[in-house]
């Protein structure tokens, strides 16, 4: 019976190192592994995370399985809570957005300053030079370990009620915005009414009429069809982007081999850089043929001048400045000189 019991024993190690996975760190993998996601699959978001899981798994040979569960139904569809979660350990690893975990991180607040960041070229400035690198330290300090970028994509303002080509066209217009006091600060600011609630909670407040409006990239937009649920009237101002992080909680990281770590940041890297062409699509063509088909819904697409942007621009100054100092006065000074100094 020892015999027997011996030669099973030494069979399943030998099976182990033949899929290039050391006995030893065998009984620390799980048999799955548990990403949150905001959005789903239909979202560019969504499927940067399923891009993920699929190349870690192919790239570990199997031993690293992961199950995305979007509208980050682990934490029973609280976005604001997903990163706590994660260093606790109730989540494995998310693809997160920057705006949604700022609450806990006040540096990601940094992506949220209004009208900081004017063009793709200055997002890829931040996120890709010395600025990323910064934030990707503090998310380390904070208990987690940061991979890779994606992108949710520039916030755009849409509403049921009229086209909004002022600062003076808000006034009064309540628009659904995400946990955090710095968008409560910039629509108040610009004498909207806004209003903190869960993107599951949106949307029938969208068909209701119970909310005007709302601020979110054109993926999600299109792939929420908001037209449907009165969202007629869509203003072009760039005002924000979300830039997304790819992370793994600490002691999930930690309980894999060197090697396997190398794998999952190399896949992190690879789908954050297809989510970020996914989230493009359509907008950085000719044209933008995705406007196009948004107008072919019959949403009225405002794209505002230079001098019309700048209106806002200076409507929100006064937020910006109040949030310098407690994002931290160095590294705003750090992502304006990166953003000047910018590749066209």
């Amino acid at each position: 019976m020892k015999l027997r019991t011996f030669l099973t024993a030494t069979a399943a190690a030998s099976a182990l190192l033949t899929l290039g996975l050391p006995a030893a760190h065998a009984q620390n993998y799980k048999s799955e592994y548990r990403m949150s996601l905001v959005v789903g699959t239909a979202f560019p978001w969504g499927k940067g995370g399923e891009i993920w899981a699929n190349k870690v798994k192919e790239k570990t040979n199997g031993r690293i399985n992961i199950k995305l569960y979007p509208g980050v139904s682990l934490i029973q569809g609280d976005q604001t809570r997903e990163f706590s979660a994660l260093r606790q350990g109730v989540i494995d690893m998310a693809v997160g957005s920057t705006i949604n975990w700022s609450p806990q991180v006040k540096q990601l607040n940094l992506f949220s300053l209004p009208f900081l960041m004017p063009d793709y070229a200055a997002v890829d400035a931040l996120t890709q030079g010395e600025v990323g690198k910064e934030i990707f330290k503090t998310l380390e300090k904070a208990g987690v370990v940061p991979l890779a970028w994606g992108e949710n994509g520039y916030r755009e303002l849409t509403n049921s009620k009229h086209a909004v080509k002022t600062p003076a066209d808000m006034k009064g217009l309540k628009i659904r915005v995400v946990g955090s006091p710095l968008f409560v600060d910039t629509f108040t600011a610009l004498g909207a009414n806004p209003t903190q609630m869960s993107w599951a909670d949106a949307q029938p407040a969208f068909a209701s009429g119970a909310v005007d409006g709302q601020e979110n990239p054109m993926s999600i937009f299109t792939a929420a069809k908001l037209q449907n649920v009165g969202q007629k009237y869509l203003t072009m101002w760039g005002y924000v982007a979300d830039p997304l992080v790819f992370v793994v909680n600490k002691d999930v990281w930690n309980s894999w081999t060197p090697e396997d770590r190398e794998h999952v940041r190399q896949a992190a890297i690879e789908a954050g850089k297809e989510e970020i062409a996914i989230a493009r699509k359509g907008m950085i063509e000719p044209g933008q043929p995705l406007l196009k088909d948004i107008e072919g819904m019959g949403v009225t697409v405002t794209r505002l001048s230079p001098a019309e942007r700048d209106a806002f621009v200076q409507a929100t100054r006064a937020v910006y400045n109040k949030w310098k100092p407690t994002i931290g006065t160095p590294l705003v000074d750090m992502a304006e000189k990166a953003i000047a100094s910018r590749k066209q």
